[in-house]
């Protein structure tokens, strides 16, 4: 671990000097198997498992990508070995270890749900038979259900809900690439894809089936003139599968886009603004 001198006791890391040795390390890869890359390398995996870094942040009404976070990640891969793990009666052959310590981070873990060390799990989350990729975090109190998977480096929020079957797109390169962000109290319907980038905003609700990546239309159909978007639910946006005519060669066709078909009230009962948004719009989850 590179520690700061005041920090030597506590255990303390001096970021500043991580992060140089690791965009040095990039830049430069005979330097990439020095005793202080590798620590540099081992002290951000070790801070995103315990959520004290993120591969992308808050900042303000935006978000932040950490580039030399997910530079770590990436150089982690090539530093580590191929080896069985024996869990009870399944064998694993990977590089990466499992997330441990579960008991300690108050969170349940139901077989056979599965998380890599260097993903962080807030207190309370709670993962039905799942997959929570390396690089990701997941904040307080989120349900992550059965055979929902959260890939590489993306960012789910507190209270959020990932319905069955799930699937939140990862990415590490290209390192300025924004991973997918699900912000606080957003419910994803079952079999929801949400990929490339695409940012959910807080209290949103996407219905079963929905599926967002960079390019899909997403068009707030609430007004009396449609309003595209692309890459962005706003906040608290109520959104169920759709379609638009496209015309090809071979004639007219549907294909699919996102329609915003209302909004969720605010309210300091998240529960009750949720029943209410999916009643009031018949919204499939």
């Amino acid at each position: 671990m590179l520690e700061t001198q005041e920090g030597a006791a506590t255990g303390q890391v001096d970021w500043n000097s991580a992060r140089r040795l690791i965009e040095s390390a990039w830049d430069q890869p005979e330097r990439r198997t020095e005793k202080g890359t590798r620590d540099a390398v081992e002290s951000v995996l070790d801070a995103l498992d315990r959520g004290v870094l993120r591969c992308a942040e808050p900042n303000g009404d935006d978000w932040l990508v950490n580039e030399w976070v997910k530079k770590a990640v990436v150089l982690y891969f090539p530093m580590r070995e191929m080896k069985v793990e024996e869990v009870g009666p399944f064998q694993f052959h990977d590089k990466m270890a499992l997330k441990k310590n579960h008991a300690q981070s108050e969170v349940r873990v139901v077989p056979h749900a599965i998380a890599r060390y260097g993903a962080f799990l807030g207190k309370g989350v709670v993962m039905m038979p799942s997959y929570v990729n390396i690089g990701a975090y997941v904040g307080s109190g989120t349900m992550v259900d059965t055979w929902a998977t959260v890939g590489s480096c993306a960012q789910i929020g507190a209270d959020v809900h990932l319905s069955g079957g799930v699937g939140i797109g990862g990415v590490l390169e290209p390192l300025q690439a924004a991973p997918v962000i699900i912000e606080d109290g957003a419910f994803i319907g079952s079999r929801a894809i949400v990929v490339e980038g695409v940012r959910v905003g807080r209290e949103a609700v996407l219905g079963a089936g929905v599926v967002l990546t960079a390019s899909t239309r997403i068009i707030d159909v609430t007004g009396e003139k449609p309003v595209e978007l692309r890459g962005h639910i706003p906040p608290r946006s109520v959104v169920i599968p759709g379609t638009r005519p496209k015309v090809f060669p071979a004639g007219e066709f549907g294909v699919p886009c996102a329609l915003i078909v209302g909004h969720r009230k605010e309210s300091t009962d998240r529960k009750t603004s949720l029943n209410e948004a999916l009643r009031t719009h018949a919204v499939a989850v």
